[in-house]
């Protein structure tokens, strides 16, 4: 099976990594585009120039952050993210189907409940386990 080349929008990957910030805001959904409007903060633009200088490197280091409301750009692409989800780092790699999404929505906060059976220590109520 061949898989189709990729495309954002109608622009491939290529053309959207030459693609300014100004120039990119333009076809992102309307949430990624009023964020880069408002401008980017301080941590954020550190998390920028740290992942431009690993697009020079062509070592595979996982960038480590906590910024789950930062923009995926193009040039995230290919990347290892740590992310921080309350209480570890969960690694991602960044797809090119990624584009125009949040880092946080890749990395869950909440773990699935499972419960147990009654035993020692429940509850007077909750102690009782039917025989059949």
């Amino acid at each position: 099976m061949v898989r189709e080349e990729f495309k954002y929008r109608g622009y491939t990957l290529e053309e959207l990594k030459e693609m300014n910030l100004d120039e990119l805001k333009e076809i992102l959904p309307s949430r990624a585009r009023r964020k880069i409007e408002r401008g980017l903060n301080e941590e954020e633009k550190k998390l920028l120039e740290e992942i431009r200088e690993l697009q020079d490197s062509s070592e595979d280091i996982v960038v480590k952050t906590h910024l789950r409301d930062m923009i995926i750009l193009p040039e995230f692409v290919t990347l290892k993210i740590g992310i921080h989800n309350g209480n570890d780092f969960e690694v991602i790699r960044v797809e090119p189907e990624m584009i125009g999404h949040f880092i946080g929505e890749f990395a869950t906060t909440r773990k699935d409940v499972k419960h147990g059976g009654p035993g020692i220590g429940a509850t007077r109520s909750s102690k009782y386990v039917p025989l059949k």
